[in-house]
């Protein structure tokens, strides 16, 4: 076809496609206003105010972002006054060109509209990452179970914590997923980058850089390397023009939040438990841990994809209980655990497969609630306890369980038997 013939075949959409778009943009503005009314009526947002007032701060009243002014602001946002010393203190301690991505976000007056505007991207970020999360585990579930994964993507307790105290997890776990994809469709430069921008927070990703560093070096895959770089001279030039003197700042911070989060590390929780312990149960946990990680992660850089995913999951899953401080807002990073098992589940066992996907998947929606309702309803530590530890220990447990069938993907002549009955 000529090129003329091209240009004059569409000059316009089609009806079909008018009524798409604007079917689209008609959901688009629904959610947002649902959104926008949630961030009026739900309290806390703890975490997105956090960042949306150091930017404001830094902005429009030539404050230091990581100032105490700032966190006392979140201090009377979380507990109706200023922290005890024995409490946690919300120090910002992002890196400050990750606090100049919220400045969108921190030039609007209002902090509901900008909490609004951030529940509609980070529900959007929760669809990607079961998406991913499904592409990862190399499953082709039904249609009917792929919306009903999307729904618990976006209505599981960890999820709806996530949304609520508004957690920069949620876009964490989905920055690695797309770093992962990334490598997997060997496009390392852009791996590179997205891995630098969740290159924070280390109470969620730290063991999650550990494997994703074993793999680079032993596969060679220097070109991550170059896109992580690149990302660093980039990102390091302008918050230096923007404000030369974060860098100090940043670290005090950073230090600050590592103090402060002794008394909620999984140490905390088990002297609770065994106050007369001889020895750091927690620290031989914790060692053990990054045992466990490291060799599994030596033992995948030259496995097929589905292992190194599921070694991905076990990092992330694993880090909560390593001696960092423990926020169950940040379990979302559980979810990708989740939907790997159910789908090496799905492919193991071809009768009922239904059913016990039903059965793994009912407890883990059900227990964190009932676990929060306690906590809510009953004021016991324990539960308070329970659920920051049994989360990450059953994840890790239900890995371990699928992990045969994680190593020998390729399945064997009886399995495939089985599926073609």
């Amino acid at each position: 076809m000529a090129f003329q013939d091209i240009r004059k075949s569409r000059k316009w959409l089609s009806a079909e496609e008018i009524r798409i778009i604007v079917l689209f943009l008609v959901l688009l503005v629904a959610l947002l206003a649902l959104n926008l009314y949630l961030a009026r009526v739900l309290p806390t947002g703890e975490w997105l105010f956090l960042r949306w007032s150091g930017a404001r701060a830094f902005l429009f009243e030539q404050v230091e972002p990581y100032s105490r002014t700032v966190a006392e602001r979140v201090q009377h946002i979380v507990y109706e006054r200023i922290a005890f010393a024995n409490e946690y203190r919300y120090v910002l301690n992002d890196p400050f060109f990750i606090l100049l991505l919220y400045t969108p976000l921190a030039l609007l007056p209002k902090f509901e509209i900008a909490r609004g505007i951030w529940m509609l991207v980070a529900e959007a970020a929760l669809v990607f990452t079961t998406v991913f999360s499904v592409r990862l585990s190399e499953w082709t579930p039904p249609w009917g179970l792929y919306l009903l994964l999307i729904v618990f993507g976006l209505f599981s307790f960890f999820s709806l914590n996530g949304l609520v105290t508004a957690s920069p997890t949620i876009f964490l776990v989905f920055l690695y997923l797309g770093a992962l994809l990334a490598l997997r469709s060997f496009s390392d430069e852009l791996a590179g980058a997205l891995l630098f921008l969740a290159a924070y927070q280390w109470e969620v990703g730290a063991l999650f850089f550990i494997f994703i560093l074993i793999f680079i070096i032993s596969n060679r895959r220097w070109h991550v390397l170059t896109g992580f770089g690149m990302s660093l001279i980039i990102m390091l030039i302008i918050p230096f023009l923007i404000h030369p003197g974060w860098g100090l700042s940043y670290i005090r911070a950073a230090l600050s939040n590592l103090f402060q989060g002794v008394n909620l590390n999984l140490d905390h929780i088990i002297q609770s438990w065994f106050p007369n312990e001889r020895i750091s149960i927690a620290s031989v946990v914790a060692i053990l841990l990054v045992a466990v990680v490291f060799i599994e992660s030596v033992g995948s850089v030259q496995a097929h994809f589905r292992r190194v995913f599921w070694t991905a999951c076990l990092a992330l899953a694993a880090m909560p209980l390593v001696g960092l401080a423990i926020f169950p807002s940040n379990y979302v990073v559980l979810l990708p655990s989740l939907i790997l098992v159910l789908a090496m589940v799905w492919d193991r066992w071809a009768r009922f497969r239904a059913l016990r996907t039903a059965f793994i998947l009912i407890p883990f929606i059900v227990v964190p609630f009932v676990l929060y309702l306690q906590t809510v309803y009953v004021y016991a530590p324990l539960y308070t306890d329970l659920l920051a530890v049994v989360p990450p220990v059953a994840t890790i447990l239900a890995l371990y369980w699928m992990r045969w069938w994680a190593v020998r993907t390729p399945r064997i002549w009886a399995d495939q038997f089985k599926l073609r009955k």
